[in-house]
């Protein structure tokens, strides 16, 4: 793809694997059913765009801007969200597959997770205050020196972090996941 400026399009079903889409710029745009696995966003700034039924998979986010951006349906598996711009970086997940991805040192506040596979995800150092993981697998998901203040994890399963790594004044848990919680004093909790 050349280099331009989009504004109000819908690109639908096309294919974009393992392509370089540096030195775009994408607003209030919708994608749906792409393909952009392996893909080279690098330097791309995203302004209040729509992803449907994409795959993102492994695509390069350095200094990709992603301002307002909601992912749907779409399949984002091994994301390296760090690397990308941090200004004005604001996104909503929904019913999403993020395993492996990692978003460490960003600022995530008020973020919204729903319906979505976080396996093995690293969280590392971010700002989780006041997010929001609804109905959300966090198997394995890495949560150190995070702020997890107000953050509701109540309706997701397999999370677990440390509440002396992290800031958790607030935090909203179920009660099933509170073994997760307590796991590095090898309670036995029953």
């Amino acid at each position: 793809m050349e280099a331009a400026l989009h504004q109000n399009k819908t690109f639908d079903t096309i294919d974009y694997s393992d392509q370089k889409l540096t030195d775009n710029e994408f607003i209030n745009c919708e994608f749906i059913n792409c393909n952009f696995s392996k893909s080279d966003f690098s330097s791309i700034d995203f302004l209040d765009c729509t992803f449907k039924n994409c795959n993102l998979s492994l695509a390069v986010l350095k200094n990709t801007g992603l301002k307002n951006i909601h992912f749907t349906g779409c399949k984002l598996m091994g994301l390296d969200f760090s690397s990308s711009n941090s200004f004005l970086f604001s996104m909503k997940f929904h019913d999403c597959l993020l395993d492996y991805s990692t978003f460490i040192y960003k600022k995530l506040k008020k973020i919204d997770f729903i319906d979505c596979s976080l396996k093995d995800v690293d969280f590392s150092n971010t700002d989780l205050s006041l997010a929001s993981f609804k109905n959300c697998d966090l198997s394995n998901a890495t949560f150190v020196e995070c702020n997890l203040e107000k953050t509701d994890f109540r309706t997701s399963k397999n999370y677990s972090f440390d509440p002396s790594e992290n800031k958790i004044k607030g935090t909203k848990v179920s009660h099933a996941a509170l073994a997760g919680l307590l796991e590095k004093f090898d309670l036995n909790i029953e």
